[in-house]
């Protein structure tokens, strides 16, 4: 009994405890506004060109948050980034005022919000340092339609900040947004593409 006893505490004594890993990245991050830009692409076909050209509207006026369990996944009730739609911008005065008063309503809708629940194809826990090619589902509200949707999302990540590019793409009509109808511009390919040039950093 004791030669049993002995080899039982024995046994215990000497299987070491796993220990927490030490150099897993902050679970609170913010958007650094300063350094990140939303953009949104689409194809149009202008009067008098010969080929199609891409508009392209752009702002830096956007704030976000993004809060991570120990393991990696997402909180998903502190996440989420938010976009102001009156600030977008293109090189095209005319074209910005009929996207922000007839297309984007923003006087109704003045915000763009995309809020993270899932990452697909991320290492868990997250990488502290390197290139990653990953996926992001959540649900975005547009136009006062919300949707799930589905990001593409290159990122580097390091211990002080995570920065990178996220696109999605979607029809007009996905977010009840009317197809654009100008005098100058022949046509608008159904088709919005969202992109999120990024860069967070720890929170505090």
């Amino acid at each position: 009994m004791s030669v049993l006893f002995l080899f039982l505490v024995g046994t215990s004594l000497g299987t070491p405890k796993p220990h927490a890993p030490t150099d897993t990245l902050p679970t609170r991050w913010v958007l650094q506004a300063q350094a990140s830009e939303a953009r949104y692409r689409v194809r149009e076909q202008l009067a008098g060109l010969d080929f199609p050209n891409d508009a392209v509207g752009s702002t830096r006026a956007l704030a976000g948050r993004v809060v991570l369990r120990p393991d990696g996944t997402l909180v998903v009730e502190e996440s989420r980034v938010t976009v102001a739609l009156a600030t977008l911008v293109t090189d095209n005065d005319r074209r910005d005022n009929y996207v922000r008063n007839r297309t984007l309503e923003v006087d109704r809708f003045p915000e763009a919000v995309f809020v993270p629940k899932r990452f697909l194809d991320l290492p868990s826990p997250l990488p502290t340092t390197g290139s990653v090619n990953f996926r992001i589902e959540g649900d975005l509200t547009l136009h006062g339609v919300t949707r799930p949707t589905v990001w593409e999302v290159m990122a580097q990540f390091s211990p002080t900040a995570i920065t990178g590019l996220a696109t999605t793409a979607f029809p007009f009509e996905r977010f009840e947004i009317s197809v654009p109808r100008v005098a100058r511009v022949l046509s608008v390919e159904n088709n919005i593409r969202l992109e999120l040039q990024f860069r967070f950093v720890p929170e505090g």
